[in-house]
Parts: C-alpha cells; sequence; structure tokens
C-alpha cells in the first residue's frame, strides 16, 4: 500500500507529466496578462497623474504671480535659482514649463515655471499624496495577480487530470496489447464515440489497432496449426517409406531428411498449442541439477556442465527437460563451442562462444521462421520460441542476452519450492 502510494505521489510531482505543462502555459498566460493589464493601468495612471499635477501647479503658479503683482512685490516668490536644471531648459527655450522632481528622501514634486514682463516665476506642488496612490495600487494589482494565479493554477492542474487520465488508460491497454494481452481494450463507448474528442479517437484507434493484431495472430495461429496438421498424415507415411529403403548413401540421405522434416512438424504442432493455450503444466518438486544433467546427456552433444547450490524446484521436468534440450541444441547449431551449462540455484545458463545473438532476438525476442544474423547459422527460428514458450508454461522465464566475453547467453529461472510446513506436536 505504501508503494503504491508513493508510485502515485512521485507520479503527481513528475514536472514531464502533461498536467504540470498544461498548469505552466496556463500560468504564464495568466501572468502575461496581468502583467499586460498592469503595465496598461500603471502608465495610463501615471499619465493622468502627471497631467493632473502639472495643473495643479501652474494653477498654483498663476496665484502666485498674482499675489505677487497685487502686493506691489512685497510677496516673496521661490527663487529661479532652485528649479531643477531641466526645467531651466524649458524655460530658456519656451518661456516656461513643468517638471516632476522625485529625488529621495526629499518629497516628490511638481514645479511649474513661467516668464512674465521678462522676469520667471516658479513655484511648485506637493505630489507625496498621488505617489503613495500610485504605490497602493501597484501593490493592489500585485496581489490581485498573485491571488488569481494562485487560484487559476490549482485550478488548471485539476482541470487537466481528466485528460491526463484518460490518456495513461489508453497508454496503459495499448502496453498490455504490447505485453501480449490481446483482450485488453478501452471503454467500448469509445467505439461510438469515435467522432468525440482527440482522446477518445485514440482510444478508439489503440482498440482497431489491438483488434486488427488479435485477428492476424488468429489467422497466423490456425495457419500454424492446419500446416502442422496437415503434414502430419503424409509425414507419417515418408517415415515409413524411407524405412523400408534399401541401404545406400542416398537412402541416408532421404532419411536424415524426413527426420528433420518431423522434428519441424513437431515443433509447429507443439507451437500451435502453446499458442492456443491447450499445455498445461503438470509440476513436482525436482532436483533441478540432477533433471538438467539429464537433459544434457540425452541430447548425446558435448557440454560442459556446472552445478553450483542448486536449489529444489517445483516444475514439469518433460517441459524442463525440452526447453535445456532446444538451448543446447541451438547452441550448437548456430554458435560455437565450448557449450557450457551452468546450474545456480533454481537458474540454469546456457552459453556458447560463437558470435552472440543478433540484435533482433534480443529487442525482440525470438520469431519463428527467423534466425536472426547469418552468422548464426541456418534454422527454422522454432527451438528458441518453443523454448520460450515453455518457459511460460511452467511458470519461469527465459532471458536472452550476448556475453560479455562474447557469445550467446540463455538464463532460464525457475519457481523455487516453495517451504514446507514444519512438523506439528499433538
Amino acid at each position: 500500500m505504501a508503494g503504491r502510494l508513493t508510485r502515485a505521489l512521485l507520479a503527481l510531482l513528475d514536472w514531464r507529466s502533461l498536467r504540470w505543462r498544461i498548469a505552466a502555459l496556463v500560468a504564464v498566460a495568466a501572468c502575461s496578462v496581468a502583467l499586460a493589464v498592469g503595465l496598461l493601468v500603471h502608465t495610463s495612471t501615471l499619465t493622468r497623474s502627471m497631467n493632473d499635477d502639472g495643473a495643479r501647479a501652474l494653477v498654483a503658479l498663476a496665484g502666485d504671480v498674482a499675489a505677487h503683482r497685487r502686493s506691489g512685490g512685497e510677496e516673496g516668490l521661490i527663487s529661479p535659482a532652485v528649479m531643477p536644471p531641466q526645467l531651466a531648459e524649458q524655460v530658456r527655450r519656451h518661456g516656461g514649463g513643468t517638471w516632476y522632481e522625485n529625488d529621495p528622501p526629499a518629497a516628490p514634486r511638481m514645479w511649474a515655471a513661467s516668464t512674465d514682463r521678462g522676469e520667471v516665476f516658479v513655484t511648485y506642488v506637493d505630489t507625496t499624496s498621488d505617489l503613495l496612490t500610485r504605490q497602493a495600487l501597484d501593490r493592489h494589482m500585485v496581489k490581485a495577480s498573485l491571488g488569481v494565479l494562485a487560484i487559476v493554477v490549482p485550478l488548471s492542474v485539476l482541470a487537466a487530470e481528466l485528460p491526463n487520465r484518460r490518456l495513461r488508460r489508453v497508454a496503459g491497454v495499448a502496453r498490455r496489447v504490447a505485453d501480449g494481452d490481446l483482450g485488453a481494450r478501452n471503454s467500448p463507448a469509445a467505439r461510438r464515440r469515435s467522432r468525440g474528442d482527440e482522446i477518445t479517437g485514440l482510444a478508439a484507434s489503440v482498440d482497431e489497432m489491438a483488434d486488427s493484431l488479435r485477428d492476424r495472430l488468429e489467422r497466423e495461429q490456425r495457419f500454424t496449426a492446419d500446416v502442422a496438421h496437415e503434414l502430419r498424415t503424409p509425414l507419417m507415411g515418408l517415415v515409413t517409406s524411407a524405412e523400408l529403403l534399401p541401404e545406400s548413401e542416398a537412402t541416408d540421405l532421404v532419411r536424415s531428411r524426413v527426420a528433420v522434416l518431423r522434428v519441424l512438424v513437431e515443433d509447429l504442432l507443439e507451437i500451435s498449442r502453446l499458442d492456443a493455450g491447450a499445455e498445461v503444466a503438470d509440476p513436482v518438486a525436482v532436483p533441478l541439477a540432477e533433471m538438467v544433467e539429464e537433459s544434457v546427456a540425452r541430447t548425446g552433444l558435448d557440454v560442459r556442465f556446472t552445478a553450483a547450490g542448486a536449489a529444489t524446484v517445483e516444475t514439469d521436468p518433460r517441459r524442463v527437460d525440452r526447453i535445456i534440450a532446444n538451448l543446447v541444441i541451438n547452441a550448437h547449431r548456430h554458435g560455437a563451442a565450448p557449450v557450457e551449462v551452468g546450474v545456480v540455484g533454481a537458474t540454469v545458463v546456457v552459453r556458447d562462444h560463437g558470435p552472440g545473438y543478433p540484435a533482433t532476438l534480443l529487442a525482440h525476442g525470438p520469431r519463428r521462421f527467423r534466425t536472426g544474423a547469418t552468422e548464426r547459422g541456418h534454422g527454422h527460428g522454432l527451438g528458441l520460441t518453443v523454448a520460450l514458450g515453455q518457459a511460460g508454461v511452467v511458470g519461469g522465464s527465459l532471458d536472452f542476452a550476448n556475453a560479455p566475453g562474447g557469445g550467446a547467453l540463455a538464463t532460464l529461472r525457475l519457481p523455487e519450492r516453495a517451504a514446507q510446513d514444519g512438523p506439528t506436536h499433538g
């Protein structure tokens, strides 16, 4: 339970997930909109504030000039020498103007200056309240944007989870089909809603692909079984006829070819039974080392056999014998001497010192009537297919690899015998 929760948490936190990409896209879009709106509001507010403060400064300057005139020059004005240089330049060029000055720690000011009868008049108004208003507005916009993001991003993650879950379901069905479960399908409603959204269309396409693959494999299996059964009767006639031929070199050649054909037909029949699921194991407890050693001896081939810590396994000896014989014969036929068979625990390793398995076999497993690279020799490609199928029947696993030092390496892992309960005491 803890492992399942951990995997679910890791999947939820995976930044490569579609949900987080959608959330990031929504966050970027929301930030872009908030930034654009914020800049627009800030610029508009600043422009309006500067216009209003400039107008206030000009009104104040006009009032100061009028008061100065009424008093006959007795009321003092601000000395032109203290106005900002930028404003002095405007007075020199245009005879007056306004200038905003904000040099902390001094309070922000809006200056105004004009020329009347050759005399320069200057004044300013305090704009601290306007600056504080703009700063408060900026803070409110930032807080509002962050608040909206805090709501929108989680909602976008939740909204993205539904299509993400549907995509995971479709991917799971595709993986099950790839693993051999040809009956795996998405919801039957996907077929009826084939004109729905893209995910529904994808689910329907995966189901159609699985149906096509299943039908193709079933046709192949039926063809293999039909061919094997149809060949069996004339083959037995050939075997009998070959035994009746007079002894000669030609007879020996005919008998050897008939024997090869007989093995091929028996392999095809066995594969057809494996494909149909008709093979059922009859497990018994057997010492693995002794069983494998006898299987190797029955092949009559030169093999180096070793055993270390061999276990007692619960398996079907006849099927394991078939697996070992096929692996040893394949190693001699397609590899090179020495061929080694080792038993360690419940694992059997068969290795040759030839060119190794071809890349296609390592990538996709053994395939009937495909022997891979030409340097692995010639054959029908059925031996490893039968061995792999029988390994599945006995509940084991058969893996293929190339040894680091060169050569093909086949590893058969069998289930060990379950521990027996200790004696009971009455």
